[in-house]
């Protein structure tokens, strides 16, 4: 009976795990449709730099204009987590060869109730050891979440994962972690609301320039 049981709870498991794996697949296959649609009509430059993650990425709609000197491509999807850039990792980001990758992800697995800092840890260390098997030589910039005013209920799991993913990437090569949490924050420690818009989570152009500041000089130079 014990085994039975057993198999019956695995059985259970196994769909749950497949409804929620199609799920993620149908949510962004509109997106990856469009990025390839974009492309037939635009020409992609070879070998860019890849900026690849959430909203916060997406929608930065200057990043070109703002890394004018930079072959740079925005491969953001908005609503995305982690799980969602490791499964869509090929045409997000290896497909184009890149020459460098600059990563943000994380924010929106910070408000899932089962997420705790470790699992976001261990799950963007998961995706950094995909790209480091593909692209084991290119640099990679991590870029540290963000302290959105929405989100300041989550400030100590935001700042554990910050930390720990620091520490984690000062010992890698060709890697660079970003703090844009620091500086995003006023003097006093508490949260910049003129940074952000009317849903305290998506950033002005005000953000946007101090990322474009934090990052600029660790980008590679065609």
């Amino acid at each position: 009976m014990m085994i039975r049981f057993l198999l019956i709870v695995f059985l259970i498991i196994a769909v749950l795990a497949d409804v929620v794996f199609a799920q993620r697949k149908s949510n962004y296959d509109n997106d990856i449709k469009i990025i390839q649609a974009y492309e037939k009509m635009y020409q992609v430059p070879s070998h860019p730099i890849v900026f690849v993650g959430s909203s916060s990425i997406r929608k930065w709609d200057d990043l070109q204009e703002a890394f004018g000197n930079y072959k740079v491509i925005n491969r953001g999807v908005g609503g995305s987590v982690i799980d969602d850039i490791i499964y869509y990792a090929d045409p997000l980001i290896f497909r184009y060869q890149p020459r460098q990758v600059v990563l943000y992800v994380g924010d929106n697995d910070i408000t899932h109730p089962n997420a705790t800092a470790d699992t976001i840890i261990n799950k963007t260390v998961t995706l950094y050891k995909l790209i480091r098997a593909k692209l084991p030589d290119v640099p990679l910039i991590y870029i540290s979440i963000k302290p959105s005013p929405s989100r300041e209920k989550y400030r100590l799991k935001i700042e554990s994962v910050n930390s720990q993913l620091k520490q984690f990437f000062s010992s890698e090569p060709n890697t660079h972690f970003i703090d844009v949490y620091a500086k995003m924050l006023a003097r006093d420690g508490s949260y910049r609301r003129d940074l952000f818009q009317t849903d305290m989570t998506h950033m002005l152009l005000l953000g946007y320039q101090i990322w474009e500041k934090a990052i600029g000089r660790f980008l590679l130079k065609p």
